[in-house]
């Protein structure tokens, strides 16, 4: 199952394609608009680039625009229906672009065009980092111990995101809206799910009303990513425990971590699931060496002073696994209304139904 952007293809292996038709723009007029308005290369974006799409692109569509000097990086929402607030380029560029002194781990802005005429959406345009992203199975063979640090390196750049210092920024502390995240997440998740419901989705009242009997106080008020995964990571290609990268800030805020770290290990399938749970797996998680989920939390929670024990993390747990339903319910919605033709969307029905039995069989085991 695919949840959100594939992310930005790096280093030797291309993995853009030809632009699908219901996702073409006006490639000129994006070539005028950038050489008037970039903020940076602007030395680089003389003609007309060759433009073409990456894979996946449930949440936002991704383009690679290839200049004769330099690639880079487009990014704009999907056609169709949108769930309110969501597919917001200004909040991705805003983020990236007031983070970079920051965190090291961003791509260079180069611009953000808010006039529709241009393409019929807004969007923004930013470097292409190069690397490697590590997809469902690693490309390189590598012994257990190296995937145990890379696993380390991954969690530790997710640390450094929960500890910048967002009071440096005026645009980055603009994105706190103080205490209550964790209540105001579940609020607002449910919103959306319902909002999103067709026919076929199944009864979660149980399950919601388990989240807000048992919903936490905040822990603490940080920058959050709301989408860290392996494959939103561009790896340095001949030292894959290097992060050079992080991608697809489209849901990034300021809010629990532990929200974050429970959002990321909703993707984190490992090798002793089942059969079905399997099947989601889009990151190379059950590669000998990588860590288990319980691993992940408790070095996680060690580095940032956290007290964790089983029990106390089963609400972030669930929690992660009913945002995950509620995010392949939208894009199922689009699917399931003829918004969008990518039959890969076919299998989100299916998915939202296992993930609501998932969620409750760890409420029943608590």
């Amino acid at each position: 199952m695919t949840t959100s952007d594939e992310g930005v293809s790096t280093g030797s292996t291309d993995e853009s394609r030809p632009v699908r038709d219901e996702d073409a723009f006006d490639v000129e007029a994006v070539a005028t608009w950038l050489r008037d308005n970039a903020l940076a290369f602007r030395d680089d974006l003389d003609g007309t680039p060759e433009v073409r799409q990456f894979p996946g692109g449930a949440s936002n569509l991704t383009y690679l625009l290839r200049y004769p000097a330099r690639d880079l990086i487009l990014r704009r929402p999907p056609s169709g229906v949108k769930a309110a607030g969501a597919h917001d380029m200004g909040r991705e560029f805003v983020i990236q672009h007031a983070l970079a002194p920051l965190f090291p781990y961003v791509a260079t802005m180069v611009g953000h065009c808010t006039d529709e005429s241009v393409i019929g959406s807004d969007f923004y345009v930013m470097e292409k980092i190069d690397g490697t992203i590590p997809r469902r199975d690693l490309p390189w063979e590598l012994p257990p111990e190296e995937v145990s640090r890379m696993c380390e390196s991954a969690l530790d750049v997710l640390i450094a995101l929960h500890s910048v210092d967002v009071s440096q920024s005026a645009e980055l502390e603009a994105y706190s809206r103080g205490d209550g995240y964790v209540d105001r997440q579940v609020g607002g998740w449910t919103k959306r799910f319902a909002n999103a419901r067709t026919d076929d989705t199944g009864d979660w009242s149980d399950i919601v009303a388990w989240l807000e009997e048992h919903k936490p106080g905040d822990v603490a008020q940080t920058m959050i990513h709301n989408d860290f995964r392996f494959d939103n990571l561009v790896l340095d290609a001949d030292d894959p425990q290097k992060v050079v990268g992080v991608l697809d800030w489209e849901m990034a805020t300021v809010g629990d971590p532990l929200m974050d770290l429970g959002g990321m290990l909703s993707y984190w399938v490992q090798a002793d699931d089942d059969e079905f749970f399997l099947l989601f797996r889009r990151q190379p998680t059950t590669v000998p060496g990588m860590w288990t989920r319980a691993e992940v939390v408790e070095h996680y929670c060690e580095r940032m002073g956290f007290d964790m024990t089983p029990e106390r993390w089963r609400f972030y747990e669930v929690f992660g696994l009913f945002r995950l339903a509620v995010i392949a319910q939208q894009i199922w919605y689009r699917y399931f209304h003829g918004q969008t033709t990518n039959e890969q969307y076919a299998v989100f029905g299916p998915a939202v139904g296992y993930l609501e039995t998932r969620c409750r069989s760890i409420i029943a085991a608590s």
